[in-house]
């Protein structure tokens, strides 16, 4: 039992790091969406998205023809400074609502 404690811990802390790093990819993703439809009303993209933005996220919104595009990047480190970072990134489109200028 002694012996394989060690990599039960190791087992439990890397499914916790997944599971914190697909939450945080689903907070992402939202905002993405919120920002690209927001934009494509042509509504406030960075207000919409805000709520669902992970801490230190960045949303960049483009439009490309008839086309919205929002990409959300936010880099983390799940599980606090003692694990690798990363760069969770999420990209939506939406087409533009008809009259807009």
């Amino acid at each position: 039992m002694a012996a394989a404690l060690p990599a039960v811990v190791a087992v439990l802390a890397l499914g916790l790091w997944a599971v914190s790093a697909v939450g945080l990819k689903v907070r992402a993703i939202d905002a993405a969406n919120s920002a690209a439809i927001a934009a494509a009303r042509g509504e406030d993209a960075q207000a919409v998205a805000a709520p669902y933005l992970p801490e230190g996220a960045t949303v960049a919104v483009s439009e490309d023809g008839d086309i919205a595009r929002a990409v959300v990047t936010a880099a983390t480190r799940p599980l606090g400074p003692l694990t690798p970072s990363m760069v969770i990134t999420a990209t939506a489109v939406a087409p533009l609502e008809p009259g807009l200028p």
